[in-house]
């Protein structure tokens, strides 16, 4: 048990930085286990890992003072880079911007997976991102095309997702096949909407320069200076992918993204994304990013369900081992 005081010496009030009801600062107790009181200007900190809460305070003092919300995601990241020494405010991850929204809001990588993924994107002209739900690896994928279009680096964006049944069958559905894929293309356009806006992304959706397609209708064709998505891509089949990624042409750049826990192809057909993990990995020009449950950028519950599932799958696997 030791006891540390520290005086933040910053301008932003102890009120913005604790939180609504001190929940930022119970975050902090919790995780570093430690108890906070404040005396006047000072924080007196006092348990067992009371030099990573002093930092992680400081920390949240700084990002305040700059301006930036402090959310409970943000103080979690800001917690768990602690656990590494890492700085939040020094690791460039506030100033990095990857563009800007329709209504001004600026994109940003929220995590150091998150930033090693776009550079990778910036870097290589395939980029594989692999990791569990709500890391943003296709929100940041459609960001990076958004703004390639934008500066004229890409002449279109071609977003593809494999209409594979989870549990519903597409015949059942109603509607014209357009109508039964829709459903499928969804989280696509709930990304683009954001980006764009509504009738931007309709706009160029009419005009042909932004496609949200089934992957099967990538077949034959040849997509020259574009910028190309696939998105849940676990989901492909081994020849699916191959043809996916035989479609490049010059002047563009692609990106496959998938969480390889979350297959739903049928029992014995293997998934196009494992198998493009074992025969593409020393391929130059190609980049896979594998993001973590560090990366998660949803609510909290997100990332301990994420974790819930790693260790359910790792103790199944071991049971079946000793079988």
């Amino acid at each position: 048990m030791s006891e540390i005081r520290i005086s933040p010496g910053v301008t932003a009030s102890a009120e913005e930085v604790f939180g609504i009801f001190d929940s930022n600062l119970s975050a902090v107790e919790k995780d570093c286990r430690v108890q906070v009181v404040c005396r006047g200007d000072d924080i007196i900190i006092s348990g067992e890992e009371t030099e990573r809460a002093a930092a992680a305070i400081t920390e949240m003092f700084k990002v305040v003072e700059s301006g930036q919300p402090l959310d409970e995601q943000k103080v979690s990241y800001i917690l768990a880079l602690s656990r590494d020494g890492i700085s939040y405010t020094q690791s460039s991850l506030a100033r990095d911007i990857l563009c800007f929204t329709h209504r001004g809001r600026p994109i940003k990588a929220k995590t150091l997976g998150q930033k090693e993924y776009v550079e990778a994107i910036k870097q290589n002209d395939i980029t594989f991102g692999i990791g569990p739900a709500g890391t943003g690896k296709t929100y940041i994928a459609v960001a990076m095309a958004v703004n390639a279009l934008k500066n004229k680096d890409v002449e279109k964006l071609i977003l593809a997702r494999p209409a594979v049944e989870a549990g519903e069958r597409l015949g059942f559905l109603p509607g014209d096949l357009q109508e039964k894929v829709d459903p499928y293309l969804r989280p696509l356009y709930d990304a683009l909407y954001d980006i764009m806006g509504r009738e931007a992304t309709l706009r160029l959706k009419e005009k042909e320069t932004i496609e949200v397609v089934p992957l099967a209708y990538m077949r034959g064709r040849t997509l020259d200076n574009a910028f190309i998505i696939l998105d849940e891509a676990q989901n492909a089949t081994k020849e699916q992918m191959k043809m996916f990624l035989t479609r490049m042409g010059f002047g563009s750049k692609v990106i496959v993204t998938g969480d390889i826990t979350q297959i739903d192809l049928p029992r014995g057909t293997g998934s196009g994304l494992k198998d493009a993990m074992r025969v593409l990995s020393d391929v130059e020009g190609i980049a896979f990013c594998r993001l973590t449950d560090s990366d998660v950028v949803r609510h909290p519950l997100v990332r301990r369900i994420v974790n819930a599932y790693d260790r359910y799958l790792e103790a199944l696997a071991g049971r079946e081992e000793e079988e």
